[in-house]
């Protein structure tokens, strides 16, 4: 047997080993630091530990659990659309570990919503007819992030009906998983263009660097579908580097065609609307506003001069650090449009505070410690044959 047939992926399989290493006991104190805060905040109310104000009601809970974290959290939606839709089955292997980290991320999205809510008490109104607004952008938002986290939690049972042996009830699943890998598409498609809708509703307390007007849904749904792909190159090369696995460059090398061609059509879009609306000239001023802009931009202009050249999607090293800059670029472009660019007038100002800060990295330590525990645990990761 080859080396290269030794790392053929096969059907999968937990990865065993400890769960109480050096990383997750770090991750596990900073998840705890976060729940310590938020028990201060359930407690004393937002002002406590929040430096929100009437000018800027959404802090950094808001846009990076919901705007930023939904979005980083757009793994599986990518997939899907390579597999199921566009028929890429050479990308299955893909499908469940992407599936995990979407699961994490957008369960733990609309779960911190509740930390934001003035009065948590009432978050049931969301799903009570009664108190539908039915013309509500954020409304929309709300059900269908509601509705997606049902359908990943269903499309991802598999997995621990796979570990229980509960083979039989997994069969009649798998009968209707057709309807909910439909609903699995459809959903992200609709509230990942709506978080654009919002800025939109802002109007022009939105800086014209990032007010792109009826463009907006469409910029918000390319740049998910971009970070859900970068996300499963970072993903895929950390655990590959992380658990000692072979890694999948032939494979993320097909998938980084994909993340260029998306990458240089919204680069076109986001360049031609400044153009077209004369919002460009904001960007050589000297502001604030304009400094995040170019940095912004130059996170999306690396990643598709990396990715041009064939031999540059198949380095593992440029690949690696594509996707980490498209992770960054979507992340300011979200931050820059909701936090910086957003002028609500004079006298508000925000910056986040420690708590809050804190709170951020907890949750993101959190949902990287629960996935080690689920690929260590349930089958999650293509099983890989012992080398010769």
């Amino acid at each position: 047997m080859t080396d290269h047939a030794a790392a053929v992926p096969h059907a999968p399989a937990p990865l065993g080993g400890r769960l109480v290493t050096p990383v997750t006991v770090a991750l596990a104190a900073l998840s705890l630091a976060a729940a310590v805060v938020l028990v201060f905040r359930f407690v004393y109310g937002l002002g406590a530990v929040t430096n929100i104000n009437d000018g800027f009601p959404w802090g950094i809970w808001i846009v990076y659990d919901v705007m930023v974290g939904s979005a980083f959290a757009c793994g599986g939606y990518a997939i899907a659309l390579l597999v199921y839709i566009f028929n890429k089955g050479e990308y299955h292997p893909l499908v469940r570990p992407a599936l995990l980290a979407s699961l994490f991320g957008y369960t733990l999205a609309g779960i911190s919503v509740i930390f934001d809510l003035g009065r948590y008490w009432n978050f049931w109104h969301i799903f009570w007819p009664g108190y539908a607004q039915m013309n509500s952008v954020m409304f929309e938002v709300a059900v269908c992030i509601s509705l997606y986290i049902l359908v990943m939690w269903i499309e991802f049972s598999p997995a621990f009906l796979d570990k229980l042996g509960m083979g039989a009830v997994k069969k009649k699943i798998s009968r209707l998983m057709f309807l909910f890998i439909a609903l699995g598409v459809l959903l992200p498609s609709m509230h990942q263009s709506s978080l654009g809708s919002l800025l939109v509703v802002f109007g022009s307390q939105i800086h014209p660097l990032w007010q792109a007007g009826y463009l907006l849904p469409l910029e918000y749904l390319m740049t998910a579908v971009l970070l859900g792909f970068a996300v499963v190159v970072f993903e895929a090369t950390l655990v590959s580097i992380g658990f000692k696995r072979p890694m999948e460059t032939p494979l993320l090398a097909r998938l980084a065609k994909f993340i260029w061609g998306l990458l240089i059509a919204y680069l076109v879009v986001r360049i031609g609307d400044l153009v077209l609306r004369g919002a460009i000239v904001n960007a050589f001023h000297v502001t604030l506003e304009s400094f995040w802009f170019w940095i912004e931009m130059i996170c999306f202009a690396v990643p598709a001069w990396l990715l041009a050249a064939p031999a540059g999607r198949g380095n593992p090293g440029r690949l690696f650090f594509a996707a980490l800059l498209l992770m960054a670029g979507g992340f300011l472009l979200r931050i820059n449009g909701f936090l910086v660019g957003y002028e609500t007038g004079a006298g508000w100002h925000y910056f986040p505070s420690l708590p809050e800060l804190v709170v951020t990295v907890g949750m993101i330590s959190f949902e990287i410690l629960a996935y080690i525990v689920f690929v260590k645990t349930l089958p999650v990761l293509p099983a890989q044959s012992a080398p010769h």
